[in-house]
């Protein structure tokens, strides 16, 4: 058969291309489908190509669904994804393969128009998650102050981006100047680390972590216990709910694979 054809195995893939639209519990529903693809491969390595590096299945190199060379801008990535391939047992299982898929999305549906990904990430920034605060209890409200105000702090003395905060829910519409200063954080060119950025802001549900770690001012735990604040405090007052903690293992993982992405581009 020819590598990577279109087939079941590709269909899989397609459904994620969109990473404006990644929504992290249809990935999880990807879990309950009961067939899969049967690998057709013994080895999985990363190669040295003239523009860089690609995905070898078997010594042949891969693509994406949308025919595009599955290619990576470092080693360290393009190994990354073959350790996913390599790891598979007897089926293709693309819940297990967050990176690839995150490659894949961004290869085929960012790097050739990174403007309209990164206008998204500034558009969660008008309403992100460190902005809205708790009115109470003074506990909770402590644990946010500690988490994200430092955050804050650096959005507003390194990148220029003064946000205005609110208690509750009640809406505020920031700065337009502070918009723009995130916007000028943004690597608008770099489709690989806009994509991913942009993941890591709709799993967190915030811009400015998304920038904490893009910039290296927080590794990934500390972006994903910052993003937990309130459910974490909610856990320890009322205990966890076995679903709700089946997702978040969920989110992790694709959290984790995005944060690999940023790591190794």
């Amino acid at each position: 058969m020819a590598l990577m054809s279109k087939s079941a195995f590709e269909d899989w893939f397609a459904r994620d291309l969109d990473p404006a639209a990644y929504d992290p519990v249809a990935s999880a529903r990807l879990a309950m489908k009961p067939t899969y693809p049967k690998r057709f491969y013994k080895e999985a390595t990363a190669g040295a190509s003239e523009n860089g590096w690609r995905l070898l299945l078997d010594g042949r190199p891969a693509k994406t669904p949308g025919r595009h060379a599955l290619a990576f801008p470092s080693q360290a990535l393009a190994e990354a994804v073959a350790g996913e391939w390599g790891a598979l047992g007897e089926f293709i299982e693309p819940l297990k393969m967050p990176i690839t898929r995150i490659a894949n999305s961004i290869i085929d549906g960012v790097a050739p128009d990174p403007a309209p990904v990164a206008a998204e990430i500034v558009r969660y920034a008008g309403s992100d998650l460190l902005c809205y605060r708790a009115e109470g209890p003074a506990s909770l409200v402590a644990l946010q102050d500690a988490a994200w105000n430092p955050v804050l702090d650096w959005a507003r003395d390194d990148l220029g981006a003064r946000l205005i905060l609110s208690q509750g829910v009640v809406f505020v519409t920031q700065p337009p100047a502070a918009l723009e200063a995130l916007a000028a954080a943004l690597p608008q060119a770099d489709g690989w680390r806009i994509g991913a950025t942009h993941v890591v802001t709709t799993l967190t549900g915030s811009a400015l972590l998304a920038l904490a770690l893009l910039h290296g001012r927080l590794d990934a735990d500390a972006v994903w216990s910052a993003a937990h604040v309130d459910e974490d405090f909610q856990i320890s007052q009322w205990g966890e709910d076995a679903e709700a903690a089946e997702r978040r293992v969920a989110r992790r993982r694709e959290f984790d694979a995005a944060a690999t992405v940023l790591a190794t581009v």
